[in-house]
């Protein structure tokens, strides 16, 4: 009995200790994912009480070309900048791994973009694409292109602009590449070198499969990442020219808050959750074939 009192007494007092987590928990994120399911089934227009209507949301995405041009935008979006930035925060990674002179200072240019505020890069990258006053515009004037393009205001191009934007902020994934390549063990390159393995070989069959996890980690958060893309669109483009750049979540926003369709959004939200988890899922069913972590 006192043994079952003092058991009682040690579990009411770690559910105090955490309490003030189990409150937020169930205020900011619990709760609204809960009352978002529900909403996704009811006609909300944000104004007036709720709806039930079951399926109708869901059965209306299916005839929206809207949304199916947001979702066509953002996977295209995903395709082009999600390797294509991986591949070149590993090349900077294995760069900045190197000996070499100022190595620091190369490491904090490479970072440094990453803290800035999403807007203020947008805003930054905004005069940097303007068609007339820009400074990739003037450089390609410069080399003899007579007539580059007029970024965000094409159709063609506004897409391949935002791409190459995205590649402005890799200082994070760097950084994570860069903790998996310094915990390569040194033993392994130098088993490569007295095999006679040239720099590639010791890329391919020694670092790519030790750092295997690192990617892994970088490939799930840079799947949800591109999902979710928003602010740049939204400051620089606004979705145009002619949608060329709306994507999914600035869609989901203008329903919530635009055309105040709350449930409709709801629903939209909760499909962008089940495609993510499928990715991130495919994602994790590949990653036994190519990926190896150390001790098993």
């Amino acid at each position: 009995m006192v043994h079952t009192k003092i058991e009682t007494r040690n579990f009411l007092k770690g559910m105090a200790f955490l309490s003030p987590w189990l409150i937020g928990l169930a205020t900011f994120l619990a709760i609204p994912i809960g009352l978002s399911l529900y909403l996704s089934f009811c006609n909300y227009p944000l104004l007036q009480p709720p709806i039930f209507i079951g399926l109708r949301n869901y059965s209306h995405m299916i005839h929206d070309p809207v949304f199916w041009t947001a979702l066509g935008n953002t996977l295209a979006y995903a395709a082009m900048a999600l390797p294509v930035g991986m591949i070149i925060a590993l090349g900077a990674a294995l760069l900045l791994n190197s000996k070499v002179r100022g190595l620091s200072l190369y490491r904090t240019l490479v970072f440094l973009p990453s803290l800035l505020p999403a807007v203020a890069s947008a805003m930054v990258w905004l005069w940097l694409f303007n068609a007339k006053l820009g400074l990739l515009n003037f450089v390609l004037r410069k080399v003899g292109v007579a007539h580059p393009p007029a970024w965000l205001s094409s159709p063609r191009w506004a897409m391949p602009a935002l791409v190459l934007m995205s590649f402005w902020g890799i200082g994070n994934t760097v950084v994570i590449y860069l903790a998996g390549l310094q915990n390569v063990p040194r033993e392994l390159y130098e088993a490569a070198d007295i095999d006679g393995a040239d720099g590639w070989r010791k890329i391919r069959h020694v670092t790519l499969p030790c750092i295997s996890p690192v990617i892994f980690f970088n490939l799930v958060m840079a799947i949800i990442g591109t999902l979710q893309n928003f602010t740049a669109p939204y400051i620089m483009t606004g979705g145009g020219p002619v949608r060329a750049t709306y994507f999914y979540t600035m869609y989901l926003y203008d329903s919530a808050f635009k055309y105040l369709r709350m449930g409709y959004a709801s629903a939209m939200a909760w499909v962008q959750f089940l495609l993510i988890l499928a990715l991130t899922g495919l994602a994790f069913w590949s990653a036994r074939h190519w990926v190896h972590y150390q001790g098993r």
